[in-house]
Order: structure tokens, then sequence, then C-alpha cells
């Protein structure tokens, strides 16, 4: 909240009931002058007007020179049509009866030229007579009197030729002195009916490189339609609709019929990009949304990224990679975050995010796909496992069962914020070759999606971040169950509206949200629908911040160096990219008990989530009871899960998550490496 904003409350006495009544919304006269509750000038409208009187005083000449022109052709063309019987005439041929009509046609023509030729004389002999009489003053007099009469014949009407618009720039004297122009803007563009008036909320006011307003609809009317046809009042404006911005008046002083417009000077995209601010910061908070990029008035839009997810959408070349890397930057920036990085343009865009990423790749084959479905499995795993431990949490460390910020940087609970940016998401959700899933063949990119749309549900609770990128948004693409539990939307331009709607939302168009009608021009330009919780507003036009590579270089190894001041590099960052129980069948000096080093060396490169425990008792030739406490002792407790059957259908049995095995070999072999370094 600003400080201009304040305002010194009076005192209330103790066990005073303080309501505060809605106010009745008034419908509003025709003249804004007799308005009520109209905000005082300040000092900087003022300032505007007497510049706009200024510049209006010193171009008078030149406008009373071309108003007499005009005025003086419009007299001549009404002398020859009144001379010349145009009208009598016209009447006459629509009638058909010109030739009946001529003799008197004639007659009458003869008889305007006489009085024209005695009004041009008794003009000449007045003016002479007058001269000798009371001198040059008449004359000169008479003159100015002409000169007005012309000057008010040729003032510029709506409707004659070289007519101005009415906002085009900065007229601000239209806006500022005149409301009613803004009441003609709605009535043309139908927002409002021929009857109805707008109730004057706030006068407009200089903000940036524009002029704002807020106004009142009258009843019945909504803010939404005028957003929606947010194309009709430009254009009844005379302004690019990339000059309008349009939004709803929400919370305390706002109601559904509230409007606030505020108006470019120019296209506000037409300058040169800002570079993100975070390439000034030494380090950054996750938990604070990243700095993303502006809006048309210049403010500041940030982007949350924890307990949420994100989709980025657009045709080639129109900034996707740079809008996915500016969320990565406050991710890397924090050194308490891990991240998994998935390059399926095989580029070298997100090359520099291998020396912080804890998994990191680059490539379209199908060999990527499928280590790509090896990541989300782990991801899956250790989402379970959160949510296991989590459940055990007392209510001060866990008050619900979501990740904290405190829980995150506790590295005994081993529950950092965890964020997968997949970019090109459509070439692994596209691949056919089959893959075996609990003892069944399905395509590879069935099975990316359907990870990918369960870690979108339950992710975000657990700390997970899912992070997509896409320059095919299309239904066939991206899966509608998966589009659905998105909750950040950005969409760059986009072939049409169809597409548009496949990132933002479904008729994301018809309020009037399209990313289709972006200008090519305008690179980096899109519409943003943060999620609900975060945003005040629906959608909002943003352009993003520009980091362009060596930037992008200058983050990462700023992160890479976060990480190893604070003893967090991990995973493919730190040289080791292998999956952790590989690493324990093959480092043998890595000493656990027992009953968990047989279950290591049974599951070695087993790449399943879930292992029944009655297989693991008969591969292991133990007691069932005594093998479930002493696992149990060990941090892994057994859980339920669904596997097929030998008569191929699925079964619900006991068993354990691969992905809590791994949290506790982790676990011990974390102590018994602190336990050799002590």
């Amino acid at each position: 909240m600003r400080e201009d904003s304040l305002v010194k409350a009076e005192s209330v006495l103790d066990g005073e009931l303080v309501e505060e009544l809605p106010q009745p919304r008034r419908r509003a006269g025709r003249h804004w002058w007799l308005l009520r509750r109209v905000p005082a000038w300040d000092r900087y409208q003022t300032r505007q007007v007497v510049k706009d009187a200024v510049v209006r005083v010193l171009r008078l000449p030149e406008r009373l020179v071309g108003a007499v022109v005009r005025g003086v052709v419009a007299a001549a063309r009404w002398w020859r049509r009144w001379v010349s019987v145009r009208d009598y005439r016209e009447a006459a041929e629509q009638a058909e009866k010109l030739a009946d009509k001529f003799v008197e046609i004639r007659a009458l023509t003869l008889f305007r030229w006489k009085v024209t030729g005695l009004v041009g004389v008794s003009v000449g002999v007045l003016g002479a007579v007058a001269h000798l009489l009371f001198g040059s003053r008449v004359l000169w007099g008479g003159g100015v009197v002409v000169l007005i009469g012309l000057a008010v014949l040729g003032r510029r009407k709506d409707g004659s030729p070289g007519r101005k618009a009415v906002l085009a720039g900065p007229r601000t004297l239209k806006w500022t002195m005149d409301p009613q122009v803004l009441v003609d803007a709605f009535r043309d563009a139908k927002l409002i009916g021929k009857d109805e008036t707008l109730r004057l909320v706030e006068r407009a006011t200089r903000i940036g490189d524009g002029w704002a307003v807020t106004v009142d609809l009258p009843a019945t009317r909504k803010a939404t339609d005028v957003i929606k046809n947010r194309d009709a009042l430009a254009s009844a404006l005379a302004v690019d609709e990339v000059q309008l911005i349009v939004e709803r008046v929400r919370g305390n002083g706002g109601h559904a019929g509230r409007v606030s417009m505020w108006v470019a000077d120019q296209d506000p995209y037409a300058g040169p990009p800002l570079r993100t601010p975070l390439l000034d910061m030494a380090r950054w908070d996750v938990w604070r949304p990243v700095p993303f990029g502006r809006d048309a008035r210049d403010r500041r839009v940030d982007l949350p990224l924890v307990w949420t997810s994100l989709l980025v959408g657009a045709i080639p070349r129109q900034g996707k990679t740079f809008a996915a890397r500016l969320a990565a930057a406050g991710l890397i920036l924090d050194p308490f975050t891990r991240l998994y990085v998935a390059d399926f343009k095989a580029g070298k865009d997100w090359d520099a995010a291998a020396q912080v990423a804890h998994r990191f790749m680059s490539g379209d084959e199908s060999a990527h796909v499928r280590a790509l479905i090896d990541w989300l499995v782990e991801l899956v795993g250790e989402v379970q496992g959160r949510y296991r431990r989590m459940r055990e949490l007392d209510d001060v460390t866990c008050p619900e069962s979501k990740v904290t910020p405190e829980m995150s940087r506790d590295r005994a609970l081993n529950m950092p914020v965890t964020a997968i940016f997949v970019d090109e998401v459509q070439v692994p959700l596209e691949d056919r070759t089959p893959v075996a899933v609990e003892g069944q063949k399905v395509p590879a990119g069935e099975y990316v999606g359907e990870l990918l749309t369960w870690l979108a549900k339950k992710g975000p609770a657990a700390g997970i971040v899912l992070a997509l990128a896409t320059q095919r948004p299309d239904s066939k693409t991206i899966p509608s169950g998966l589009r659905a539990v998105i909750g950040s939307r950005f969409a760059l331009r986009v072939m049409d509206w169809r597409d548009s709607n496949i990132v933002l939302g479904e008729q994301m168009n018809t309020r009037g949200y399209d990313s289709s009608r972006l200008l090519a021009s305008h690179k980096g330009v899109g519409i943003l629908r943060p999620d609900g919780d975060a945003a005040d507003v629906l959608a909002l036009t943003v352009r993003t911040y520009y980091m362009p590579n060596e930037d992008w270089q200058v983050i990462c190894r700023r992160g890479r160096e976060l990480r190893e001041a604070e003893g967090t590099l991990t995973g493919h960052a730190a040289g080791d990219d292998v999956p952790l129980l590989e690493r324990v069948v093959e480092a043998p000096s890595m000493e656990l008990p027992e009953p968990l080093a047989a279950v290591v060396e049974y599951l070695g490169e087993d790449e399943r989530r879930f292992v029944p425990s009655a297989e693991l008792v008969e591969a292991l030739g133990v007691e069932a009871t005594a093998f479930g406490r002493q696992m149990g002792e060990l941090g892994c407790r057994p859980t339920r899960d669904r596997v097929p059957g030998e008569d191929g259908r699925t079964k619900q049995v006991r068993g354990y998550l691969t992905a809590d095995i791994r949290c506790s070999v982790e676990r011990l072999g974390d102590g018994g490496g602190q336990g050799e370094r002590s």
C-alpha cells in the first residue's frame, strides 16, 4: 500500500459497534460538473492542464487562419448552391418534372443573381459611407466580425473532412475538461445505452505515459463486458487497442460495475525491453514471487512458483524459452532448491543450467524420453515419500500437509523445493515408443502425460514445481487433463484463438484474452494468467524482462557458487548423476544394515516405484513379520498399492515404495559419512 493512500482514522470508543454502510450507487446526470465525490485536482494534473492550455493559445492564430479559409470555402459552396437553385432543381429531377419547371428555374436563377448583385452593391455603398463618416475603424471592425463569422462557419464538425480523432495521443485537455467524450465513446461502442451515462469516480489523472480514469457503469452493466469488448471501445476512442488497458476494480473499493481505464500516449511495448532485476541480486528466496516482466503501465509483474505449476506456450521465435528461463532464474539463485532440466529442443539455451541442476539432459531422441520417464517416476516416489513423512511430523513443524519455508531448508527433512523444467514438452508427449508399465506396453508419450498430470495434481503441496514450455499448444499435444491442473499460464503469440485457449483456458478469448491478436513485432509480450491464489485479476498482458544468454550464464554461475557455499550442490552438477540405488550397489564401502542391504542388492537397477512385500520376503528368504519390523525400524514403512496379477487383473497388496527405500539409504549413507568425517 502506498503511503499517500493512508488516511488517519478517527478514534473509536471501547465497545462501540462501528458499521460501515455500503454507499448507494447513484445515477449520474449528463453533466460531469454536477457530480459529487469528484476528487480534488492534484498538482500534476493542474500542471498538465496549464501546459495544454498554453499550447492551445499559442496555436490559436494558426487554427484561426485554417478556420477562416474553411469558412470561405463553405460560404462559397453554400452561395453557389443557392444561386444556382440547386435544391429546386433536385426536387424537380426527383419528381421527373425538370422539363416542365425549366422556365421557373431559369427565372429564379436570374432573380437570385440580381439579389446577389444588389447585395454586393449595397454592401459596397454602405462601406464607403461608413468610411467617410467614421473612418477606417468601422471597416476594421466589420472585417473582424466577418472573420469571426467565417471562422465559426469553418470550424471542424463531426463528419466534416479532415476532422481529427477524439483521442489521438496525449490530447489531455479533452480527457480532463470534457469527460462527456468518454461517455460518447462508451455509447458508440454499444457498452451503454443512449439514455445511460457513466459516473465519474476519479478524475482523469496522469500516470506514467498515459491517463487513467475510473468510472462506474450504469446498473446491470458489467465490467467484464467492457473488458471483452475492449477493441470496440479502443476504436471509439480512436486509439490502438494495445494502448488501452481496461481492468475491473476489485476488493473493498470495487464492484462488478466499476472499471479502471488507462490510455497510453503511444504503444507501450514499442521501446526496448528491460533487463531482469535478478541480474543485480546476490541471491533470491524461492518463496517470493519471481520478477517476470512489466505491464503496459510499467508496473512490475511477479510470478509465484511455489505451490503451483506453469505452462508457457507460443509459436517459434516469440520468447518462449526466455520466459521459462526467467522463472528458472529465481530458483537458481536460491541455493536450497533442486532443479531438473530437460531440454528437448536439443540446443544450447539451457546448457548453463547444467552447472546447478540436480538432473540435466539435452536431446530429442527416444533415449532422452526414457530418461525423462525415469525422472518423473523418481519424482512421483519423492512426492509420495514426502507426504508419508509429513504425516509423521508434529503440527508445529508441519501445520498442514504442505511444505513450509522452514521445512524446505531443513536438510534433515530432505524436502527442498524441487522444480522440473521441460522445454519443448510436445516432443516426449508425442513419442510413440512402447515402454513397460507394470507389465503392460504403453506409448511413452501417454505415460509421460500421466506422470506429468499426477505431479501437477499432487506435487505442488509437496514442494514440486512443474514448468512446461511448448511451441505446439494444441489439444492433441497437451492432454486436457494436464492442462486442467496447471495453475499459472503464459501465452505469447500463437496462430489462432483455439491455441490461445489451449494455453490460457477454455473460453478465455470470449472474455477478452486472446494471444493470437498480439502483434508479431512485440517480442516477449504475452498474456499471463497467474495462479488464482496470487492474483487479483483474471489475466493481464505482460512484457517479459530481457535476459540474454550472457546474463543467463552469469545467474547460473552465481547459483553454483551459492550452492557450493551452502553445500547443496547435488546430482548432475556435482558430477554424480547416477540413481542412488545404483550407487549403493557399485560402492561396497557403504555398509547398510540388514535387511536393507539385501533389499538394495535385490533391487539393483530395478526401475519400479513399488515393490510388494511378499516378493521381497520370498526373494530374500526371510520371515515376514520380523522383516516388516526391521524395515520399519530403518525408516521404511509399508503401504498399499495396486499391481497387475498373473491373471491380468490389478489387485491391492502391501509393499514398499522405492522412494522410501532410497530415502532410508540416503539418510543412513549421510550418517555414516558424517561419522567418518568426525
